[in-house]
């Protein structure tokens, strides 16, 4: 063999060992961006760029989450409900806490939500797991359970911050560090600590092996049900780490938030690679996913191709899409 003929063969060979598939969704975000630029060159400024990101980031948290819970073979559809019932949850309790804590309140609702996350999420877990019911069942009912706890809470209105708390609060959205703004750091923060575990850590291994076979999973010693447990409680955790990012964005939590953030976060985990059957996350692409539908929404404002108010229907058909396209993988 020439070295010519080697050369070709060692190029061909690590052309084959490149998984196409895993990079499809930061091929298609690099494509969106030329795409956006040619559409309109105001598209890549810095400041559209930063707000459209720094947008991405509420669905991008909870995605990483979701990724966990779709992975290990479940679905949760309430997130969008949890994350409104868990910012009015935090503004209740911080409201509460100001006359006498002042400024303190706000880490004490940091503090606090989370442990509503958590427990939001437990709760879904534990009845999918214990009451043995359809994980889609399960997180329908909560949903409107949440939803309904939300309007509840505020009366059918709103349910605004304390003005005390408003300028402190700001900086959690509106504040950057070195130009960076802070969702976003968060947000990679989150995706560190999602993919160590679910890449570096016994449970990570052992939810993908729920999620790809549960009967094999239960006879190699693995509990199925403390495993898909745990992953709704980090769903749960994400969403309120969401909440507490979105709430001083508009300072006040109302029932109509987190509408429609439930697709949102399927179609960015499906189209970032996560098998919706189970068995394969992927949270870098995931958090790839909820930029590129960010991005999408975005140039539908920029441009006169597709009016804006037809966002829900573009991501609608962008994840079936994302499911033909992992079914005609799988057969390939």
């Amino acid at each position: 063999m020439t070295d010519t003929t080697s050369e070709l063969v060692s190029k061909e060979s690590v052309f084959q060992r490149i998984n196409w598939v895993d990079l499809g969704p930061f091929i298609a975000l690099a494509v969106l961006v030329v795409v956006g630029y040619l559409i309109n060159p105001d598209f890549l400024s810095p400041t559209n760029i930063t707000n459209v990101v720094t947008r991405a980031t509420f669905i991008g948290i909870i995605a990483v989450g979701a990724t966990f819970v779709i992975s290990s073979g479940c679905l949760d559809l309430s997130v969008g409900s949890m994350a409104a019932f868990a910012a009015g949850a935090m503004i209740l309790f911080m409201n509460w806490l100001v006359p006498t804590w002042g400024a303190n309140a706000i880490p004490a609702g940091i503090v606090f939500v989370l442990c509503v996350g958590a427990l939001c999420g437990l709760v879904n877990g534990l009845v999918v797991t214990l009451g043995k019911i359809e994980p889609f069942i399960v997180t329908l009912g909560t949903m409107g359970v949440y939803r309904a706890f939300i309007t509840f809470m505020s009366n059918g209105g709103s349910i605004p911050i304390d003005r005390s708390l408003r300028e402190p609060f700001r900086p959690l959205y509106f504040g950057t560090v070195m130009g960076i703004p802070i969702p976003v750091l968060v947000c990679a923060a989150v995706a560190i600590v999602g993919s160590f575990i679910l890449y570096k850590t016994k449970f990570g291994r052992r939810c993908a092996a729920v999620g790809a076979n549960v009967e094999v999973a239960r006879f190699s010693g693995i509990s199925v049900g403390r495993i898909r447990t745990l992953a709704f409680v980090i769903q749960g955790i994400c969403v309120a780490i969401a909440a507490i990012c979105y709430v001083p964005r508009l300072g006040a939590a109302t029932p109509t938030t987190g509408l429609l953030w439930e697709l949102q976060v399927i179609t960015a985990v499906v189209i970032g690679g996560t098998a919706l059957r189970g068995g394969k996350g992927h949270i870098w692409g995931s958090l790839a996913g909820a930029v590129i539908l960010e991005f999408i929404a975005n140039l539908m404002v920029l441009s006169d191709f597709i009016s804006e108010y037809l966002v829900a229907a573009v991501q609608g058909v962008i994840i079936i899409v994302a499911m033909l396209i992992q079914r005609f993988s799988r057969r390939s």
